[in-house]
């Protein structure tokens, strides 16, 4: 798969190209000395150190000009991208975006550091897999939290090795989280429902949803590639 929200967002060659370009910070040193023959020396040392932008500012330039939907960039007609969190209103954007542009197939997941809302975001989730849409996350992306439940819903799924994976407990309003419940209780199986329905077998479901719940909510167990495939089936 053509990794294009990557290549746009990194400022690599692509089909929309974005000049997206490195800070330099500045440092001047100055040495003044006087040799043996009386004559004084100043000596001036100019370093510029290139310090990369913030991936927020480089995604921020990337889009400038692209047609938004939420969170929801526009590449080209088969592709998207998710530079957002998932908010109430992000599955009427999806299906705004879907009306205005039908030919996207692929979702690259760049930027997606999870919902505040964790209804809307399986509704947005189970949108994605009925609309026959494939997530992918590129070199340099990041899923957090709830954009765990994004990735899953692809018809089909794929990462770059360096795909960077952030999980935790989910925290209800009044401060309750997974293990706060007994395994089989409504507010843990309806996400264990919802991995089921996105392909994953009972027991990769189980596994998975443990993992994501091995770390207390404020907290995060950072993960790449590697270490989800044992449970999520990925190209």
């Amino acid at each position: 798969m053509v990794r294009i929200a990557c290549a746009l967002l990194l400022g690599i060659a692509c089909t929309a190209p974005v000049a997206v370009q490195d800070v330099a910070a500045q440092e001047v040193a100055t040495r003044t000395w006087v040799d043996s023959h009386g004559t004084r020396w100043t000596e001036v040392t100019t370093t510029k150190t290139m310090v990369e932008e913030p991936l927020n500012q480089r995604i921020a330039k990337a889009i400038a000009g692209l047609p938004r939907f939420g969170p929801f960039a526009v590449i080209d007609s088969s592709h998207a991208a998710l530079v957002g969190e998932v908010d109430s209103a992000s599955p009427g954007q999806f299906k705004e975006m879907l009306k205005a542009h039908p030919g996207i197939r692929v979702l690259e997941l760049v930027d997606c550091p999870g919902t505040v809302d964790d209804g809307a975001n399986l509704v947005l989730g189970r949108m994605i897999r009925r609309h026959g849409v494939a997530t992918d996350v590129p070199s340099g992306g990041s899923v957090r939290s709830g954009g765990v439940e994004i990735f899953l819903a692809g018809v089909s799924r794929s990462a770059a090795p360096d795909a960077e994976f952030g999980v935790h407990s989910w925290k209800d309003e009044s401060g309750h989280q997974p293990g706060d419940f007994p395994p089989d209780a409504p507010a843990n199986k309806v996400y264990l429902d919802y991995y089921r329905e996105m392909g994953l077998t009972d027991e990769n479901a189980e596994d998975l949803y443990a993992l994501t719940n091995s770390v207390p909510n404020e907290e995060m167990l950072w993960l790449r590639t590697k270490d989800i495939k044992p449970y999520v089936p990925m190209q």
